[in-house]
């Protein structure tokens, strides 16, 4: 099926290709072309029918607030379509792109926001692949940002389908939730790619490891005024869980990427995902980074730092700084980014590769 369906197609992507990149030949990221891969668009679940020309609008607009001014390029995808069907398609016709015109030649950087990360992940996991059956070499991915990275799922998607066309006064609370994190009453016809965004799922997808580095950034700030935090797991961003933003292989309840820091710098015993897939790195944190705040512009978070100074082709390097306040029982000592409270989380990475 996706060899046959582009065939017809391929002079027009190419072209298409070119022109694109030839027009945002100074965007970039530390000089390497920099994709960009959206998350769950809940207004698309609601619609009837959905246009290519829509699907790229909200793919724009999702990244309006600061890394679309960056981008070479976007892998835009319908939140309507499971994973493995019209979003593989649009992967693959990607890959096809980009391998063929030598777009990441020199290296490329994928930025992933949310659900971005499992679709991602799904990309990585089949591109050489398609490349080889095609006789073309394979993409050069340097590294992944994954922004508030949904990879492991969200509890969220799993309330979806408990209470999808529910009227019952039992599951009021929970369609609230639902509610306050889509927009809108879902009903069977309306689930799309939240049946892949299940944890259950979302952690069977695509599990193969994979050579491309993932670096994390993650948040712990409310959203939706607190509705859905009850329902996650441990420490959240209002969206995903922390033992999914931080890369832990397994389910569990966890306040921090790492056992010995918190989300705000502070020095301290934090439960921690008892371990990451294989290439996962957590880098930046913030306490109160909320899910859109990290690829936003939410400023006003002190970041706490993990890995720094990490170098797969693209360097990400911080100044970091480290204050003890207080004293006896009453010490404690924060590691964090300096000067990371006057820029967002994504502007704070961004300016960190070289």
């Amino acid at each position: 099926m996706l060899n046959t369906k582009i065939k017809t197609a391929l002079g027009a992507l190419c072209l298409t290709a070119a022109t694109l990149m030839s027009g945002t030949a100074n965007a970039q990221i530390a000089g390497k072309n920099l994709i960009l891969v959206h998350g769950l668009k809940p207004n698309q679940l609601m619609q009837e029918n959905l246009s290519p020309q829509a699907i790229s609008q909200d793919g724009a607009q999702g990244w309006a607030e600061f890394w679309g001014q960056y981008a070479d390029d976007r892998l835009d995808w319908s939140s309507k379509s499971r994973l493995n069907a019209d979003t593989a398609q649009r992967a693959y016709d990607k890959v096809m792109q980009w391998s063929r015109t030598g777009f990441c030649n020199n290296g490329c950087v994928i930025v992933t926001h949310s659900t971005g990360d499992l679709v991602t992940r799904y990309l990585l996991d089949q591109q050489s692949v398609w490349t080889a059956a095609a006789g073309l070499p394979p993409l050069n991915i340097l590294a992944v940002f994954d922004f508030a990275g949904a990879g492991g799922g969200s509890e969220l998607a799993d309330l979806a389908l408990d209470v999808s066309g529910s009227n019952s006064w039992l599951t009021a609370p929970i369609r609230a939730a639902v509610n306050a994190w889509l927009g809108f009453t879902v009903t069977p016809d309306k689930l799309g790619v939240l049946r892949d965004l299940r944890p259950a799922v979302a952690r069977q997808t695509a599990m193969a490891p994979n050579s491309v580095p993932r670096l994390r950034f993650v948040g712990g700030g409310s959203e939706f005024l607190g509705a859905t935090g009850g329902f996650l797991p441990g420490t959240d961003d209002g969206v995903v869980a922390l033992h999914s933003a931080c890369g832990g292989n397994r389910i569990e309840a966890v306040n921090s990427c790492v056992g010995y820091r918190e989300l705000d710098g502070k020095e301290t015993s934090v439960s921690a995902p008892a371990s990451l897939w294989f290439n996962h790195y957590p880098v930046l944190m913030g306490k109160d980074t909320h899910h859109g705040g990290t690829i936003g512009t939410q400023r006003g978070v002190r970041l706490s730092f993990v890995n720094n100074n990490l170098n797969t082709g693209v360097r990400v390097s911080y100044a970091t700084q480290s204050n003890t306040s207080g004293w006896g029982w009453w010490r404690n000592t924060y590691h964090t980014v300096t000067g990371s409270e006057n820029r967002s989380m994504s502007q704070t990475a961004f300016n960190a590769t070289r």
